[in-house]
């Protein structure tokens, strides 16, 4: 469980007590992480955009600040797409920020979050991250590689695929919630996956001691090795099926360029 500023609950009680014993062992569990979560005009991560966001700083288990908003994409929202997070194209184009003013925003916090060494936490952050690179690029003149972003990150999904490799079934972020015992009350909407997706991770330590006693920037240069592995090994099982491979961008982990160098 996080815990808000005013010290109402945010989680189950299980995993208060989880997250409570991770911090008295120290490591970066006791530090700042910076969860992160958009919730976006569709699944593709190079030509959708946000329709929302949310940045939630949490310090030794506990909330201490947050930003959360709506972002006008500059195009309709698909029904489809307002089926899963509830933004409509009007409720965007009411109520949300400037794509262009919240991207650099996004960017600039991201960015800074790296330069203080804070880790940036949330689930399937290739996605998200290669989304605001993308539009950054496209729309600001630089995205967060650019303006200097390296890391860390922990990921969810790479840490629960690479530590439990062998679990069978879905690992959504609402398949782990279920499986580490978190409540999730508002599933796609942005702080709650993003509070979410830092318990996960909070759960994951308190199983696996080698994961609370790495370092961030040893665990995320881990990751782009472990994603790398798991996006070959779905992709041998999916020739072997004969179907379609994957995109060669999904072998990359946490940012993806928009066109691969023969390098790649």
């Amino acid at each position: 469980m996080i815990l808000t500023p005013a010290g109402r609950p945010s989680g189950s009680a299980a995993l208060s007590q989880l997250a409570a014993m991770i911090v008295t062992m120290g490591a970066w569990a006791a530090g700042e992480l910076l969860g992160f979560d958009l919730e976006t005009t569709g699944v593709d991560r190079f030509e959708d955009v946000p329709v929302s966001f949310s940045l939630v700083s949490v310090v030794a288990g506990v909330v201490v600040r947050s930003w959360s908003g709506l972002i006008d994409p500059g195009r309709p929202v698909p029904p489809e797409s307002t089926a899963v997070h509830g933004i409509s194209t009007e409720q965007a184009r009411a109520e949300g920020m400037p794509l262009i003013a919240a991207l650099d925003m996004l960017a600039d916090a991201v960015v800074a979050a790296g330069r203080r060494g804070v880790p940036l936490v949330g689930m399937r952050l290739d996605y998200d991250l290669t989304m605001i690179e993308t539009q950054a690029g496209r729309l600001c003149g630089r995205g967060i590689v650019e303006r200097g972003w390296r890391g860390p990150v922990l990921d969810a999904a790479v840490l629960d695929r690479h530590l439990d490799p062998d679990r069978p079934g879905r690992r959504t972020l609402g398949d782990l919630c279920a499986h580490y015992g978190i409540d999730i009350t508002r599933p796609h909407d942005a702080m709650a996956d993003a509070i979410a997706s830092v318990e996960v991770v909070f759960a994951l330590a308190a199983r696996y001691e080698a994961l609370w006693t790495a370092d961030p920037d040893r665990l995320h240069a881990a990751q782009v090795g472990w994603h790398r592995t798991w996006a070959s090994g779905y992709d041998d099982r999916r020739r072997a099926k004969g179907q379609v491979p994957i995109d060669p961008r999904d072998h990359l982990w946490p940012v993806a360029p928009a066109a691969l160098s023969s390098a790649a």
